[in-house]
């Protein structure tokens, strides 16, 4: 049997840019795919504290070091800027997989400035 498990997050970033009349998607800061294991084109959910709002996607790089993380097309309905999201992946993996699996949790601050990595 497989299990889908947490595999990686990324925990309170702060929305940059929310653009309608876009190719559907999320950018995100290359530095922050990088530090939470995320591939582009990987899909992804992205949950709004803010207004509570849940939606899946995909994410696409934005520049490095950039701090960016933006609702692209349909998406930018579910969020504004300065909202804060939770941007989590997840993995299916086999019993012995999911035994030992910890999920990479990138907690975020300030400018979405990488805090700690769990």
């Amino acid at each position: 049997m497989l299990r889908k498990l947490l595999k990686s997050k990324l925990h309170r970033a702060t929305l940059t840019g929310a653009e309608l009349h876009y190719e559907g998607s999320l950018g995100v800061d290359e530095d922050l795919l990088k530090a939470a294991g995320l591939q582009p084109n990987e899909a992804v959910h992205v949950w709004n504290v803010n207004n509570g709002s849940r939606l899946q996607t995909y994410v696409v790089p934005a520049p490095a070091g950039s701090g960016a993380v933006c609702l692209y097309g349909s998406a930018a309905r579910k969020g504004q800027v300065g909202d804060v999201v939770i941007i989590a992946a997840f993995g299916w993996m086999d019993e012995e997989e999911a035994r030992v699996h910890r999920p990479q949790v990138v907690l975020l601050g300030e400018g979405n400035q990488v805090k700690a990595v769990r």
